[in-house]
């Protein structure tokens, strides 16, 4: 512990002392010194005075354990801390100094509010090992590349079922545009790249990872094969078909900039919907586009390149008969076809022997022929097939059992007998 004569300095303040003692014993000049020690003319002869009075305890900063002027009081750290554990318990620093701003007018540092929780113990310092990555630079352009992925989470954590959150960052701008849906499938996938692009425009490439409903594992047929052509999912034809190209990652970390995204949510946007008190998909997909608006504003980056290459979408283009799932289908000869275990009745003439039916995002299902539509009707039941008919019409009682004498059983007897070996001809006696 140190004495009353005992000075403690810090390592500059040491070698300040030292400059100051050369200038003093006229070793080195004064405008040497402030060169040296980076200040000014003016400020070397104060220290310099200080130190001939107060001794070498004079180069020790004069604010040294006294109480900084800006310093919260202590009554607005106590109400802080209550504030973070009632309400806030879960938020990290940064998004409870935020919420406390926005929400209780406490104006405070993320780095302050950090400080009085580690020192009340309400937060810990976690230190994670992250793995080597080797960083990509961003594309240059907007709409050069954009990454996509849906995320399944408890959103809206107890309030309502998971759901997934559909979500694209443009990869030069970080730019997000997302939309909740009740599963990762097609037709959401569809929809959301409906909107996207009628917001945006069309990017050059879609980025995503593997997933059934982006990557098929269904193996090419002969005619793919001879084409040399890969199987598509009805998402990746669709891209194909408005000139998108598309490219799948073989990794998350590989579409790192979207798997962020999704932590930064998972944190901040449960929590947002929580203060809201939002329990179903509606509220949060209409929350949502205020909350981009700003996040946009907030963290979105300057691309590098101003020219934007989103394409617009081109006149005339109907995108319900791109995006939608198509399947065609071979008309018989009573003017019928089958399309997932239902049967249609064809209700005009129509000569052709394909038709394309189309499910569209909005839930209806359409059945073309050459682009026009054909009017049909669903055949509610099938009739029964003549087997099935006999097998309802039998009565149920004990097993037939067939007589002795019946046809059947002699065919199985026979059946079950070893064949016996044709002899050979015995000779005679005249004949040898």
């Amino acid at each position: 512990m140190a004495g009353k004569d005992t000075i403690v300095v810090r390592q500059e303040e040491l070698r300040r002392l030292h400059v100051i003692g050369r200038v003093i014993e006229k070793a080195m000049r004064q405008e040497k010194a402030a060169e040296v020690l980076c200040l000014s003319t003016r400020q070397i002869r104060r220290i310099v005075r200080r130190i001939k009075v107060e001794g070498d305890g004079g180069i020790v900063h004069r604010l040294r354990g006294k109480r900084s002027n800006r310093k919260r009081p202590e009554q607005i750290r106590r109400k802080a801390i209550e504030l973070y554990r009632s309400t806030y318990s879960d938020f990290g620093p940064t998004l409870a100094s935020e919420k406390l701003l926005e929400r209780d007018g406490i104006g405070i540092s993320d780095e302050t509010l950090r400080q009085w929780l580690l020192e009340s113990g309400d937060w810990k310092l976690i230190r994670k090992r992250k793995k080597h990555r080797r960083w990509r630079e961003r594309k240059p352009h907007p709409g050069e590349m954009v990454q996509m992925d849906g995320s399944h989470h408890a959103w809206f954590e107890q309030r309502a079922p998971e759901c997934v959150l559909m979500s694209y960052i443009d990869d030069a701008t970080g730019r997000v545009f997302a939309r909740f849906y009740d599963y990762e499938g097609t037709l959401p996938a569809m929809d959301s790249f409906r909107r996207y692009t009628r917001r945006y425009g069309l990017p050059m490439k879609i980025y995503f990872d593997k997933h059934s409903t982006y990557k098929t594992t269904v193996k090419a047929s002969i005619e793919e094969q001879l084409s040399n052509e890969e199987p598509l999912t009805q998402f990746e034809r669709a891209l194909k078909e408005l000139g998108v190209e598309f490219m799948h990652a073989h990794s998350p970390q590989a579409k790192g900039r979207i798997e962020r995204l999704f932590r930064t949510f998972q944190d901040r946007l449960v929590k947002e919907m929580r203060l809201r008190g939002m329990r179903s998909m509606e509220e949060g997909n209409s929350f949502l586009t205020e909350y981009l608006r700003g996040y946009n504003r907030r963290f979105s980056v300057l691309p590098k390149e101003k020219a934007n290459l989103h394409r617009p979408l081109p006149k005339g283009l109907d995108l319900n008969t791109i995006l939608c799932i198509k399947g065609e289908r071979t008309l018989r000869n009573d003017f019928t076809i089958a399309y997932n275990t239902e049967l249609y009745q064809i209700e005009e003439a129509v000569q052709a022997s394909k038709l394309m039916v189309q499910d569209r995002i909005d839930g209806s299902r359409v059945i073309l022929h050459r682009g026009r539509r054909v009017k049909y009707k669903t055949i509610d039941q099938r009739p029964p097939k003549e087997g099935l008919l006999r097998k309802s019409v039998r009565k149920k009682g004990k097993p037939y059992i067939p007589p002795a004498d019946h046809p059947w059983r002699h065919f199985t007897i026979a059946k079950r007998l070893p064949k016996r070996e044709n002899p050979l001809p015995i000779e005679s006696e005249t004949q040898m």
